[in-house]
Protein backbone atom coordinates (compact mmCIF):
# COMPACT_ATOMS: atom_id res chain seq x y z
CA UNK A 1 0.00 0.00 0.00
CA UNK A 2 1.23 3.07 -0.69
CA UNK A 3 2.45 5.97 1.87
CA UNK A 4 -0.36 9.23 1.53
CA UNK A 5 2.62 12.10 0.73
CA UNK A 6 2.90 14.13 4.80
CA UNK A 7 1.72 17.58 1.91
CA UNK A 8 -0.45 16.54 -1.07
CA UNK A 9 -1.93 20.46 -2.26
CA UNK A 10 -0.62 20.87 -5.39
CA UNK A 11 0.41 23.93 -4.50
CA UNK A 12 3.21 22.74 -2.74
CA UNK A 13 4.37 21.22 -5.80
CA UNK A 14 3.81 24.41 -7.49
CA UNK A 15 6.44 25.90 -4.89
CA UNK A 16 9.03 23.14 -4.82
CA UNK A 17 9.08 23.52 -8.96
CA UNK A 18 9.56 27.36 -8.57
CA UNK A 19 12.30 27.02 -5.98
CA UNK A 20 13.57 24.30 -8.31
CA UNK A 21 14.81 27.14 -10.67
CA UNK A 22 15.51 29.63 -8.48
CA UNK A 23 15.11 31.32 -4.97
CA UNK A 24 12.02 33.62 -4.67
CA UNK A 25 10.06 34.81 -1.86
CA UNK A 26 6.21 34.42 -1.53
CA UNK A 27 5.32 37.76 -3.30
CA UNK A 28 7.33 36.61 -6.60
CA UNK A 29 6.11 32.86 -6.34
CA UNK A 30 2.47 34.17 -6.81
CA UNK A 31 3.44 36.48 -9.56
CA UNK A 32 5.12 34.29 -11.81
CA UNK A 33 2.60 31.53 -11.17
CA UNK A 34 -0.18 33.77 -12.71
CA UNK A 35 2.11 35.00 -14.95
CA UNK A 36 2.53 31.76 -16.47
CA UNK A 37 -1.89 31.21 -16.02
CA UNK A 38 -0.92 27.98 -13.30
CA UNK A 39 -3.45 29.29 -11.39
CA UNK A 40 -5.90 28.16 -14.29
CA UNK A 41 -4.82 24.26 -12.98
CA UNK A 42 -3.43 25.14 -9.57
CA UNK A 43 -6.05 26.65 -6.70
CA UNK A 44 -3.68 30.01 -6.31
CA UNK A 45 -4.76 32.30 -2.72
CA UNK A 46 -1.92 34.06 -0.85
CA UNK A 47 -3.53 32.94 2.63
CA UNK A 48 -2.75 29.05 1.06
CA UNK A 49 0.13 29.74 -0.19
CA UNK A 50 1.67 31.16 2.79
CA UNK A 51 0.10 28.02 4.89
CA UNK A 52 2.01 26.02 2.31
CA UNK A 53 4.97 27.66 2.57
CA UNK A 54 5.09 26.70 6.46
CA UNK A 55 4.26 23.49 6.01
CA UNK A 56 7.24 22.64 3.34
CA UNK A 57 9.64 24.38 5.64
CA UNK A 58 8.70 22.56 8.96
CA UNK A 59 9.00 19.47 6.59
CA UNK A 60 12.68 20.69 5.75
CA UNK A 61 11.62 20.80 2.02
CA UNK A 62 12.36 24.38 1.63
CA UNK A 63 14.68 26.97 3.93
CA UNK A 64 14.84 30.61 4.05
CA UNK A 65 17.83 31.59 1.96
CA UNK A 66 17.50 35.69 2.82
CA UNK A 67 15.39 38.28 3.43
CA UNK A 68 15.18 42.03 1.83
CA UNK A 69 12.92 45.00 2.53
CA UNK A 70 12.36 47.32 -0.81
CA UNK A 71 11.28 51.12 0.82
CA UNK A 72 8.43 50.70 3.33
CA UNK A 73 6.98 47.33 2.18
CA UNK A 74 7.43 44.42 4.79
CA UNK A 75 10.43 42.56 4.82
CA UNK A 76 9.93 39.85 2.57
CA UNK A 77 11.93 36.16 3.15
CA UNK A 78 13.52 33.98 0.38
CA UNK A 79 13.26 30.80 0.06
CA UNK A 80 15.35 27.79 -1.51
CA UNK A 81 15.00 24.17 -2.18
CA UNK A 82 16.65 21.94 0.36
CA UNK A 83 17.74 18.43 -1.37
CA UNK A 84 15.45 16.76 0.42
CA UNK A 85 12.88 19.26 -1.21
CA UNK A 86 14.46 18.38 -4.64
CA UNK A 87 13.96 14.39 -3.95
CA UNK A 88 10.04 15.13 -2.79
CA UNK A 89 9.53 17.22 -5.43
CA UNK A 90 10.48 14.57 -8.26
CA UNK A 91 9.17 11.54 -6.73
CA UNK A 92 6.00 13.29 -6.25
CA UNK A 93 5.94 14.62 -9.81
CA UNK A 94 7.13 11.42 -11.36
CA UNK A 95 3.99 9.60 -9.11
CA UNK A 96 1.30 12.44 -10.81
CA UNK A 97 2.17 11.78 -14.16
CA UNK A 98 2.89 8.12 -14.38
CA UNK A 99 -0.06 6.84 -11.83
CA UNK A 100 -3.69 7.21 -12.81
CA UNK A 101 -5.63 7.90 -9.30
CA UNK A 102 -9.28 8.03 -8.90
CA UNK A 103 -10.41 11.61 -8.75
CA UNK A 104 -14.33 12.31 -7.87
CA UNK A 105 -15.74 15.23 -10.04
CA UNK A 106 -19.10 16.74 -9.21
CA UNK A 107 -20.43 16.54 -12.49
CA UNK A 108 -19.62 12.66 -12.49
CA UNK A 109 -21.42 12.69 -8.54
CA UNK A 110 -24.28 14.43 -10.55
CA UNK A 111 -24.71 11.77 -12.73
CA UNK A 112 -24.74 9.02 -10.54
CA UNK A 113 -27.53 10.69 -9.16
CA UNK A 114 -29.28 12.07 -12.20
CA UNK A 115 -32.45 9.74 -11.67
CA UNK A 116 -33.44 12.10 -9.29
CA UNK A 117 -34.39 14.77 -11.40
CA UNK A 118 -37.56 14.13 -14.15
CA UNK A 119 -36.13 13.30 -17.71
CA UNK A 120 -37.23 16.52 -19.08
CA UNK A 121 -35.69 18.89 -16.51
CA UNK A 122 -32.30 17.00 -16.62
CA UNK A 123 -32.36 17.33 -20.57
CA UNK A 124 -32.89 20.99 -20.42
CA UNK A 125 -30.19 21.17 -17.60
CA UNK A 126 -27.67 19.29 -19.49
CA UNK A 127 -28.50 21.75 -22.29
CA UNK A 128 -27.58 24.23 -20.28
CA UNK A 129 -24.45 23.00 -19.74
CA UNK A 130 -23.82 21.80 -23.75
CA UNK A 131 -23.84 25.69 -24.21
CA UNK A 132 -21.37 26.52 -21.00
CA UNK A 133 -18.86 23.64 -22.43
CA UNK A 134 -19.47 25.62 -26.35
CA UNK A 135 -18.30 28.68 -24.30
CA UNK A 136 -15.18 27.49 -22.76
CA UNK A 137 -14.09 25.44 -25.73
CA UNK A 138 -13.67 28.95 -27.85
CA UNK A 139 -12.17 30.56 -24.58
CA UNK A 140 -9.71 27.79 -24.49
CA UNK A 141 -8.84 27.53 -28.24
CA UNK A 142 -8.65 31.35 -27.81
CA UNK A 143 -6.18 31.21 -25.51
CA UNK A 144 -4.20 28.59 -27.32
CA UNK A 145 -3.87 31.00 -30.30
CA UNK A 146 -3.21 33.70 -28.50
CA UNK A 147 -0.14 31.96 -27.05
CA UNK A 148 0.78 30.65 -30.47
CA UNK A 149 0.80 34.14 -32.06
CA UNK A 150 3.21 34.95 -29.12
CA UNK A 151 5.06 32.32 -30.31
CA UNK A 152 5.23 29.80 -27.06
CA UNK A 153 6.49 26.67 -27.16
CA UNK A 154 3.95 23.99 -26.90
CA UNK A 155 5.69 22.59 -24.16
CA UNK A 156 4.07 25.54 -21.89
CA UNK A 157 0.78 24.90 -23.26
CA UNK A 158 0.25 21.07 -22.56
CA UNK A 159 -2.35 21.70 -19.84
CA UNK A 160 -4.53 24.26 -21.33
CA UNK A 161 -4.42 21.57 -24.35
CA UNK A 162 -5.47 19.04 -21.58
CA UNK A 163 -8.22 20.79 -20.61
CA UNK A 164 -9.46 21.11 -23.88
CA UNK A 165 -9.34 17.83 -24.78
CA UNK A 166 -11.17 16.96 -21.88
CA UNK A 167 -13.63 19.48 -22.39
CA UNK A 168 -14.45 18.09 -25.82
CA UNK A 169 -14.57 14.71 -24.85
CA UNK A 170 -17.13 15.63 -21.92
CA UNK A 171 -19.32 17.75 -24.31
CA UNK A 172 -19.24 14.92 -26.91
CA UNK A 173 -20.56 13.00 -23.88
CA UNK A 174 -23.34 15.27 -23.09
CA UNK A 175 -24.64 15.66 -26.52
CA UNK A 176 -24.59 11.66 -26.59
CA UNK A 177 -27.05 11.55 -23.32
CA UNK A 178 -29.43 14.54 -24.48
CA UNK A 179 -30.09 12.47 -27.54
CA UNK A 180 -30.76 9.37 -25.53
CA UNK A 181 -32.93 10.95 -23.17
CA UNK A 182 -34.45 12.73 -25.91
CA UNK A 183 -34.69 9.94 -28.13
CA UNK A 184 -35.55 7.42 -25.26
CA UNK A 185 -32.09 5.96 -26.73
CA UNK A 186 -31.21 5.58 -23.01
CA UNK A 187 -31.34 2.08 -21.19
CA UNK A 188 -34.00 2.53 -18.45
CA UNK A 189 -35.61 5.81 -19.85
CA UNK A 190 -38.96 4.35 -19.91
CA UNK A 191 -39.31 3.10 -16.48
CA UNK A 192 -37.27 6.57 -15.27
CA UNK A 193 -40.32 8.40 -16.88
CA UNK A 194 -42.96 6.25 -15.28
CA UNK A 195 -41.19 6.80 -11.84
CA UNK A 196 -42.08 10.55 -12.18
CA UNK A 197 -45.05 10.06 -13.72
CA UNK A 198 -46.04 8.39 -11.01
CA UNK A 199 -44.90 10.62 -8.00
CA UNK A 200 -46.09 13.74 -9.82
CA UNK A 201 -49.62 11.94 -9.79
CA UNK A 202 -49.58 10.58 -6.38
CA UNK A 203 -48.78 13.91 -5.06
CA UNK A 204 -51.83 15.64 -6.94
Amino acid sequence: MKTPRKISNPLALAVLVLLFEKSMHPYEMAATLKQRGKEQSIKLRYGSLYTVIGQLERETFIEPAGTDRAGARPERTTYRLTETGEAEMNAWLRSLVSEPVKEYPQFEAALSLLPALPPREAQVLLTQRLGRLDEGERKLQSELEGAAAMNLPPLFLIETEYALALLRAERTYVKTLIRGIETAELGGIKQWRQWHAERTGARS
